[in-house]
């Protein structure tokens, strides 16, 4: 696959690659969101005309109903997605689709919750079918510099999808009348009609070669199932990625299910209020989704997980003191509800609370597409829908537990808002890589602007040394910031040891180093891990100066690099950072870190990276006239 130009996210929708591809998932998202909400609010607020149901529990049994089919059918669905050429399965899927909703029709009709809730697990294995296949198609059709924007299309399109199910489901439930001319029907009308439109925006899906045809299909569940999440823990940071999107589900789940209940006990809103609140939540994915592009600039940049989970805390939080209170004596629409200040506030956490969900969700899924096998790949992403399944049924069940021991609304927003910083913490304390990319993105999203020129040019797979002048006592984090994949840094055991930055350092597995003269033994181990560094196809960064410039020229090259190319051979990357001198952390003008500000907020800097060369060219001489070039004049 070519590497994409470096224009726009929303050129996608231009190419067939994944503009039919977009518009089938966006339309099947929207049906199922017209059909749930529809049938949500007919028997919360309708109750009467379903025969045998509780419109208290309705929701929370329609949520657990549509979930089912992921526990029990997502092992079988990831081996189809590994097995079959995926734009067959996607058309097969999206047939399945038009049939269900015949019977989701027929139910609507008249008024018969057996034949909804028989259309509402059909839809969960509509879904169950579609995922693994949908997010293992795009790391085939995407570079990996386009996964990010990608995803971020996908779950925008998504929620701009659920936000336009949710409003005309809300809509078409509410409309007067009975028999052929009810709401009801017009919501089964609809349905047929976007699943028609789906399987039509499927004919166009290019194909999807199968990555492993030869695997034969294991149709017990349990043990598929537990065999997928096997595979997925064989990688640490995937698997815990998977958990963090789980988790990400527990907690929208506990929002979205209780939004009914909310609106109107806590709120005193109608099925208006509903929508509204839906509305807000769902444009608040869509607008974090969006904007990851932007803001890991075109990688996988997960240092914007710990940034969504901290606002997603944060925001929940305040939703239990903004709707503290609340006391609903007679329901009210949109306009009564908007007239009341303390509401506004209630919108605002909803909105804050999506978009950092959006910040923390799409960085984690193009991870575990870019760092899974493609041959396992739809079965880890089954993996995930299990999990996911898992969370949110314990969501559902921690909610009606503390419903039925007395405790509000509100106060379960703030329990899951807090329960978040726990797990947030937990998970990176387990993977340093998310709270160092965090550090080092918000370092040069803060005090620096960072341009990079040719970063595609560092490796996107295997081991390779990767060589750069030494400016700063920042240098290494602006550097992790910059390359797309983890660097493990060869340092100074001076700066190795600096109060602070030591804790980042030893994170994220720098390499400690000293001249033969202070401590052979040192150096040696240094090398050794070099090597096996090198040899697990690692990135590893040296400074050849062996010293931070006090000048600001490049101090000589040593033999460092030499060595341990001889030792392991493998491409050698030179890189030039410009604008650290004169910064708070170079020794311009005396000590580093003396001075705050010297350059003000917001200085610009810029990584330049070379063409790689030969481990056998990488001489100290022809390395320090290669960086000396691409540094230029700025320093």
């Amino acid at each position: 696959m070519s590497r994409p130009d470096s224009s726009s996210q929303y050129r996608l929708l231009r190419e067939r690659r994944f503009a039919p591809f977009f518009w089938t998932q966006f339309l099947g998202a929207m049906n199922d969101n017209v059909f749930k909400v529809a049938f949500t609010s007919l028997v919360t607020y309708q109750t009467a005309r379903f025969a045998g149901v509780d419109g208290q529990s309705a929701a929370f049994l329609i949520s657990a109903i549509f979930i089912a089919p992921f526990v029990l059918f997502s092992a079988t669905s990831g081996q189809l997605a590994d097995k079959f050429e995926k734009s067959r399965l996607i058309r097969l899927v999206k047939t399945l689709e038009i049939a269900i909703m015949l019977v989701g029709l027929a139910g609507f009709a008249l008024y018969s919750a057996p034949l909804l809730y028989v259309a509402t697990f059909l839809m969960g294995l509509h879904s169950t079918l579609f995922g693994p296949v949908k997010y293992a198609y795009l790391p085939q059709h995407l570079h990996e510099t386009e996964l990010v924007g990608g995803n971020g299309l996908v779950e925008m399109g998504t929620f701009v999808a659920i936000l336009l199910g949710t409003l005309v489901g809300g809509e078409l439930a509410s409309l007067e009348g009975g028999g052929a001319l009810g709401g009801p029907v017009w919501v089964g009308a609809a349905c047929v009609v976007l699943a028609i439109a789906g399987r039509v925006t499927a004919s166009r899906v290019p194909q999807s070669p199968a990555p492993q045809p030869q695997l034969r299909i294991n149709w017990n569940p349990f043990t598929e199932t537990w065999r997928n999440l096997r595979l997925a823990a064989e990688s640490r940071t995937v698997f815990l990625s998977l958990l963090g999107i789980s988790w990400l589900w527990f907690l929208g789940a506990t929002f979205l299910t209780s939004f009914f209940a909310f609106a109107k006990t806590v709120l005193g809103g109608d099925q208006n209020v509903v929508t509204l609140l839906l509305a807000v939540f769902s444009v608040g994915i869509g607008v974090g989704s969006l904007l990851c592009e932007r803001l890991s600039g075109r990688h996988v940049e997960v240092g914007l997980v710990p940034f969504g989970s901290i606002g997603m805390t944060v925001f929940a939080v305040d939703l239990y003191f903004a709707s503290r209170g609340g006391n609903a004596v007679q329901l009210t629409g949109v306009a009564g509800f908007l007239a009341e200040a303390r509401h506004w506030r209630v919108l605002a956490d909803l909105f804050l609370l999506a978009m950092f969900g959006g910040f923390y969700s799409v960085p984690l899924y193009a991870l575990i597409q870019s760092r899974s096998a493609p041959t396992h790949r739809a079965r880890i992403i089954a993996a995930n829908n299990i999990l996911n399944s898992l969370f949110m049924i314990a969501s559902a069940l921690l909610a009606m537990a503390m419903t039925a021991a007395g405790f509000s609304l509100p106060q379960l927003f703030l329990a899951v808002g807090l329960l978040n910083a726990a797990v947030a913490i937990y998970i990176y304390s387990l993977v340093p890589e998310f709270l160092l990319r965090f550090v080092a993105w918000i370092l040069v999203h803060t005090v620096y602007r960072l341009e990079r020129i040719h970063a595609d040019r560092i490796p996107e797979s295997g081991p390779a040394v990767l060589v750069c002048n030494h400016v700063s006592f920042a240098d290494a984090v602006v550097l992790m910031a910059a390359s797309p994949r983890p660097v493990r840094f060869v340092m100074d055991h001076r700066i190795f040891r600096i109060p602070v930055l030591s804790w980042l350092f030893r994170q994220a597995r720098a390499i400690p180093i000293a001249p033969a003269h202070e401590d052979a033994a040192m150096l040696e181990r240094a090398y050794a891990e070099v090597a096996l560094a090198l040899e697990a196809g690692e990135l590893v960064c040296v400074f050849p100066e062996g010293k931070i410039t006090a000048t600001g020229e490049i101090n000589p090259f040593r033999q460092g690099v030499q060595r341990i190319v001889a030792r392991t051979p493998v491409p050698v990357v030179p890189m030039a950072l410009r604008g650290l001198w004169g910064s708070f952390f170079s020794r311009k003008g005396g000590a580093a870190m003396t001075r705050p500000f010297r350059r003000g907020i917001l200085s610009r800097l810029q990584l330049v990276v070379g063409e790689p060369i030969a481990p056998e060219r990488a001489s100290p001489e022809y390395l320090q006239q290669l960086v000396q070039g691409l540094r230029g004049e700025l320093r």
